[in-house]
């Protein structure tokens, strides 16, 4: 056992209710020791999508053997299974409907397993809060040291989103939408991007079937269209432009952006999660 178990939380909960407090009450009763970390209770209600790209962006910063609990759970007292998951970085906990998709993707996985022993649940399940009566007790038994074959039979598969919308092409990149952040920045399906020497991009794509690296994007002569708006090149940061207008960069988690300095990006363009987004060059 680790003496310093992490357990990471994201939910679609809010703060407003008591399931977040409730969930870390039953895992702090088995595991005390355990160390809670809020990644965020602000997933849009039911956005399996939008956690599955949250989660995408951060579990990497944390300790290799931390548990990730994931609780964005339209189906709950379905058929959907409950799954706990063990790969290279880290344990996930959580229910099986494509949550994991992405972050499985980029780690080697070494089992999965239904929840399904009684002994490392509650002893009543209700049909609306597995976050406490399921998912919540395997995450904390995890952190106590429980091997994850304990916790279920093993499970052969598990459900998968579709990619987000990734084309690349000689000249350009069709993309989406992915993510509108609490800043209104839009969050685009292209890249990863990163920078190489000169004004020039390099792309590792993470998305997409055809997931061909490009090794020469040029930051000042490319155009980059969302809905009926083109910006004409790639900056370094937002304030790169004056207060109030647009910009489009390469962002945290190496994705393409636009935003507005200082301003709410996705309200200014009318955008929403799934729209084109191109970025063109050399024509």
């Amino acid at each position: 056992m680790n003496e310093n178990p992490i357990i990471v939380l994201l939910t679609d909960f809010g703060l407003t209710d008591a399931y977040v407090g409730t969930m870390k009450g039953v895992m702090l009763s088995i595991c005390p020791a355990a160390h809670l970390v809020d990644l965020t209770h602000a997933i849009e209600p039911q956005n399996i999508r939008q956690a599955a790209y949250v989660l995408l962006t951060a579990f990497r910063y944390f300790p290799a053997d931390t548990i990730f609990l994931i609780v964005v759970d339209p189906g709950v007292g379905t058929t959907r299974e409950p799954a706990a998951v063990e790969t290279e970085h880290g344990f996930y906990v959580a229910p099986d409907n494509g949550v994991l998709s992405y972050v499985l993707r980029q780690v080697h996985v070494k089992q999965v397993v239904t929840l399904q022993n009684p002994a490392y649940r509650l002893p009543t399940l209700s049909q609306t809060f597995h976050g406490r009566d399921i998912f919540g007790p395997a995450a904390a038994h995890l952190a106590k040291g429980v091997p994850i074959s304990e916790l279920g039979p093993a499970q052969l598969s598990l459900v998968t989103l579709n990619d987000p919308v990734m084309e690349v092409l000689p000249s350009s990149i069709r993309g989406e939408v992915l993510h509108i952040d609490h800043f209104g920045n839009i969050i685009t399906s292209i890249g990863r991007l990163t920078w190489t020497t000169g004004d020039s991009l390099r792309l590792e794509p993470i998305f997409g079937l055809n997931r061909e690296s490009l090794s020469a994007i040029p930051r000042l002569s490319c155009k980059i269209t969302i809905g009926t708006y083109t910006l004409d090149k790639l900056n370094l940061t937002y304030g790169a432009v004056p207060p109030g207008d647009l910009t489009a960069l390469v962002g945290s988690s190496g994705q393409l952006e636009i935003g507005v300095n200082q301003g709410h990006a996705a309200r200014a363009l009318s955008v929403s999660m799934g729209d084109p987004v191109q970025v063109l060059w050399g024509t």
